[in-house]
């Protein structure tokens, strides 16, 4: 049965260089949108559930094409505000092989970095609503965004709505100081955290034992340790993070690891191999909405993180910031067929 998921954040204007150019090569960008919340709201409309996305636009051309580029996947967008003076945009050069990938934002000033609560019907907004997904994305906008999110939180509570996080910090957006005296407030209202290491601790505060987030090296039991001080300190339902081993640009280890409040129980999901990546951006929303999919339908935990990290991983092999895969392929993916062959 499909359930009602509200996701607010920013959407985007993303121009990125072809064919792996760097940006000094382009003569022209390739055009989409997204944005960390959008993401999601699109991958939970693929899976059949009831999405709805939350955001300012500006009143004009482009901010209707934003809204539009949702539309086309189902997502519900009738209370996006149209207020403020412009969309934000980021660009990016995709890497290859050794060469990382790179992005500029020019989203100072952004529509929903002004906006505020007056703008929106919190009460409409989550009436009815299961689900509640933001990420820390959005409070790093700017002081008024931290506040609307505030906001958004504790209508979503007052309805009875369980929240997630995707802690995603943003260095070009603020120091791990800010993001910490922001976002450690915002956790008295948060249900499932996800997010990796590097989130963890600059967001929250919390290292992972000898993890080295460059270099790939994992310590599982350093993930156990820090989920457990982390329900203990925020009584979170669930704790998730995504692994990524990093071998280049172009190569990537994919899993995920998960610790339940109510039973103190770890799991350590499959390891996909992703190699070529056509495109990362959104792999982590990807994620995001894969295991909240996998929550709302009713799995166990252990097989909501493994649909969230099948779903991920074949977002790697999509261009743009969405996820359009659909639920049947993302099943078949977890069930164990890798092989990539042609259906007919």
């Amino acid at each position: 049965m499909a359930k009602k998921v509200v996701t607010m954040g920013e959407i985007m204007l993303r121009l990125s260089t072809p064919n792996n150019e760097k940006f000094i090569q382009a003569d022209e960008f390739d055009i989409n949108y997204g944005g960390g919340e959008a993401n999601v709201a699109v991958s939970l409309a693929n899976y059949g559930h009831d999405a709805d996305f939350v955001t300012a636009v500006p009143d004009n051309e482009l901010g209707a094409c934003a809204v539009a580029a949702l539309r086309k996947y189902g997502v519900g967008t009738s209370n996006i505000a149209k207020c403020g003076e412009r969309l934000g945009i980021y660009f990016l050069e995709t890497g290859s092989a050794m060469r990382p990938s790179k992005v500029v934002y020019d989203r100072a000033h952004s529509s929903i970095s002004t906006a505020t609560a007056a703008d929106f019907d919190f009460d409409k907004i989550f009436a009815g609503a299961d689900w509640f997904h933001f990420t820390g994305i959005t409070p790093a906008v700017s002081d008024a965004a931290a506040v609307l999110t505030e906001e958004a939180l504790k209508a979503a509570k007052k309805h009875g709505v369980k929240v997630s996080v995707d802690l995603n910090f943003r260095k070009k957006l603020w120091s791990s100081e800010k993001a910490q005296k922001v976002m450690k407030n915002l956790m008295q209202y948060v249900d499932v955290c996800i997010g990796n290491e590097e989130d963890a601790e600059l967001v929250l505060g919390y290292k992972p034992g000898n993890t080295d987030v460059t270099s790939g090296d994992l310590e599982l039991a350093g993930y156990k340790s820090i989920f457990e001080q982390m329900v203990a300190d925020y009584n979170f339902e669930y704790c998730i993070s995504s692994l990524r081993v990093s071998h280049s640009a172009s190569d990537n280890g994919w899993s995920a690891c998960i610790y339940a409040r109510d039973t103190k129980e770890f799991y350590h999901s499959k390891e996909y191999r992703i190699h070529p990546i056509v495109d990362r951006v959104g792999g982590g929303d990807s994620f995001a909405g894969g295991v909240i999919c996998g929550l709302l339908d009713g799995k166990d935990f252990r097989s909501a993180l493994e649909f969230g990290v099948a779903a991920s991983a074949l977002k790697h092999t999509i261009p743009g910031d969405f996820n359009l895969v659909s639920r049947k392929e993302v099943e078949t993916l977890a069930g164990g067929d890798a092989s990539g062959r042609v259906q007919r």
